[in-house]
């Protein structure tokens, strides 16, 4: 049975993760632009940082997410999760703590699929902060459909392959030491058996980022997302993830707990907006009382409370499944859910926090802006919410059977008949019942008994 309380020890280390990132890394995010936590050749910024991941190393709290023979601390996904919600809190903090997204799920699957001189040569310096990584999925053409896919990588008769096709919105792949590609190896068969994952060496011959692609507002030509192509990029098997043809397998486990974590740190980040939203009501004072005395004001702080708890509860219990089954797929659907209600309770707890600040809400001058975007972000980021509202659908519906009768299982004519012979004895006994026993017994005598 899952406990509500953390083990004294851990959350020990918590307390410290929790005062540590406050007073040493949240002051980060006012320095420098988030994209350059992945630049690894920011002399500045690296000076800051690397004192402070030796501090994490020192705490046993280095790369959590990847078991103890890795480097890491072996965490299940509820402490993993308590983590990632302080984590959450600044940009920096999970490069600090070397579980930086993409670099944590690429070397999840490193680990776990990749072959010793793959880990020899891209996950040990991974896993040491000495670089970045890039996973290159999404299409322009079509997105995250797979099925819309046209990048291949092509057998050749000597048994190499040939790269070719381009990646849109590719993870920091301006910054990346190696790319991990997914592409189409067998157009024969689905998709779900036919497309395989290559670990490629940036430099390699034949990739080539078109152009650098921010968000909304980053100045042109300054994001981090990657429009990149590969022209015949030359491959041998020694590039394959895995085997041939198990690009989705390898997937699924990368981007179940990475959805986890990302929720939780959308539980810090709407949590942060809700610190100062509850600052400034206590602070402001307007048309004769303070902020926090006005009754919208408290409306707002009320649903902005409830909707973080719930969300945040409905995250550790999704956690805890995942460390109760052992399967992602059988957590699914909550693990899809976590994701949707990631972008819906950050957005709307910064636009509250954003209104309770009036204009200086709307200004540069506060970080809500970012954080809103950020919001919105999460709504596409792993996939967009409809899709994984269709997952959900679609997993819960399996759970149910159609009614083989006219009417629905619950229709009261029908029920209430199927009861009155149930319980035909004690309804003989005197007391008052529903109207709808009279009723029915009418339809009855007037010979409609097929009709219910």
């Amino acid at each position: 049975m899952w406990s509500f309380e953390t083990e004294p020890e851990y959350q020990q280390k918590l307390d410290w993760v929790r005062a540590f990132v406050r007073e040493k890394i949240e002051p980060i995010d006012c320095l420098f632009h988030q994209d350059q936590t992945y630049v690894v050749d920011n002399q500045s910024l690296r000076a800051i940082m690397k004192p402070l991941m030796a501090e994490v190393r020192e705490q046993g709290l280095w790369a959590c997410h990847l078991p103890k023979a890795l480097g890491g601390s072996g965490y299940g996904q509820v402490p993993l999760a308590l983590l990632n919600e302080i984590l959450g809190r600044s940009w920096f903090a999970p490069t600090i703590f070397g579980t930086a997204a993409p670099d944590t799920g690429n070397s999840e699957i490193l680990a776990h699929f990749g072959t010793e001189a793959q880990k020899q040569e891209y996950l040990q310096p991974l896993l040491d902060g000495d670089i970045v990584s890039c996973y290159a999925m999404t299409e322009p053409q079509g997105g995250g459909d797979p099925k819309q896919f046209t990048t291949r990588a092509v057998r050749q008769p000597d048994g190499s392959w040939r790269l070719s096709g381009r990646k849109w919105y590719a993870s920091n792949a301006r910054w990346a030491k190696f790319l991990i590609v997914f592409a189409i190896t067998d157009p024969d068969v689905p998709v779900y058996q036919g497309a395989s994952l290559f670990v490629i060496p940036a430099e390699r011959a034949g990739v080539r980022i078109l152009r650098n692609v921010g968000t909304t507002f980053d100045l042109p030509g300054t994001g981090s997302e990657g429009y990149i192509e590969f022209d015949g990029v030359p491959l041998t098997d020694a590039d394959l993830l895995g085997k041939e043809g198990e690009a989705f397998r390898i997937a699924q486990f990368r981007l179940g707990g990475g959805r986890v974590h990302h929720a939780m740190r959308s539980v810090a980040q709407a949590g942060k907006a809700f610190d100062m939203m509850c600052e400034r009501a206590l602070s402001r004072f307007t048309q004769g009382s303070q902020l926090s005395e006005k009754q919208m004001v408290q409306e707002m702080i009320a649903d902005a409370w409830m909707e973080i708890e719930q969300f945040r509860l409905f995250v550790l219990r999704t956690a805890w499944k995942i460390d109760k089954y052992n399967d992602y797929k059988r957590v699914k659907e909550d693990i899809s859910a976590a994701k949707t209600l990631a972008s819906r309770v950050v957005v709307n707890t910064v636009m509250k926090a954003m209104k309770i600040h009036g204009a200086l809400g709307i200004s540069n001058e506060m970080p809500f802006g970012d954080m809103l975007f950020r919001g919105f972000v999460m709504g596409t980021a792993d996939g967009p919410d409809a899709v994984h509202k269709v997952v959900i659908a679609k997993q819960i519906l399996r759970q149910y059977q159609p009614s083989n009768d006219l009417f629905p299982t619950e229709h009261l004519v029908k029920g209430v008949g199927a009861a009155m012979d149930r319980y035909a004895a004690e309804l003989a006994l005197p007391g008052d019942k529903s109207p709808w026993i009279d009723y029915v017994k009418q339809l009855r005598a007037e010979g409609h008994a097929n009709a219910l």
